[in-house]
């Protein structure tokens, strides 16, 4: 709920650090629904749709596409911080791997920050959507469910553009902006693994078949929202089946 980047990204290391230090436990404590999630006054929350396209010719344009992937990578320190809050009954190793998540989002966050400050910006100077966080609380009831569609889905989504749009901002001269992203592009491969691991044991648990069960879920709350092309090579890369990205690929 801390709504100073600072601070949060402060808190995000304790926890960690505190983690594997085994200073923590994991007493019940109450369970809350977060509507809104600890986040700076700016920047303003608008629907997808109304938002400007970029066109990254323009230093402005190259600041704006910057200022929406901070925004995801801020959204995701809150993502993953709430699946370690929220489901309780998880093995240990998955407090540890949505801990380090955490982490390396808020690391992802400060490389963007530094760009956009690099070329006279800053977080929230932009307006930017809520579509993460809608999400989380559409699968806030079902542990399953949050790694099939959050990780898999919406954050998968990132592997799929993030190269082309490293080769634009090469044509346009900015590398400081590509190897920002090229650290971010293989930790969320890592961080799409994981969820990928976690939605497979539920499975198993729950006596499930993990395609299958992936595509129901795709199906019931995705409808006709997916967009391709799909990064094949990176989502293989983070525990997706050629049959699951085949399945992808017929509900766009």
């Amino acid at each position: 709920m801390i709504s100073d980047i600072t601070k949060k990204r402060l808190c995000v290391d304790a926890l960690l650090s505190d983690w594997n230090k085994g200073l923590l436990n994991r007493e019940p404590a109450e369970l809350l629904q977060v509507e809104v999630p600890g986040r700076p006054e700016k920047p303003e929350l608008l629907p997808h749709g109304k938002l400007r396209q970029r066109k990254l010719g323009s230093e402005l344009g190259r600041a704006m596409l910057i200022h929406a992937i901070a925004h995801i990578e801020f959204n995701a320190i809150n993502l993953a911080v709430d699946a370690v809050y929220r489901f309780r009954e998880m093995p240990d190793q998955y407090y540890a791997d949505w801990l380090k998540v955490a982490s390396e989002e808020s690391y992802h966050f400060s490389l963007l920050e530094n760009r956009l400050n690099d070329l006279g910006y800053q977080y929230g100077d932009f307006p930017a959507h809520n579509g993460l966080w809608e999400m989380v609380l559409k699968t806030d009831h079902d542990v399953m469910i949050r790694m099939a569609l959050v990780p898999r889905v919406l954050e998968a989504r990132g592997l799929d553009v993030t190269p082309a749009m490293m080769q634009r901002l090469e044509k346009v001269g900015d590398t400081k902006t590509v190897k920002a992203l090229e650290i971010i592009l293989q930790d969320e491969i890592g961080h799409v693994a994981i969820g990928s691991h976690w939605f497979k044991v539920c499975c198993e648990q729950r006596g499930l078949n993990a395609e299958t069960t992936f595509r129901e879920l795709l199906q019931t709350y995705m409808g006709g929202m997916l967009r391709g092309p799909f990064h094949t090579e990176a989502r293989l890369k983070a525990g997706f089946s050629q049959k699951e990205i085949d399945e992808l690929v017929k509900l766009t």
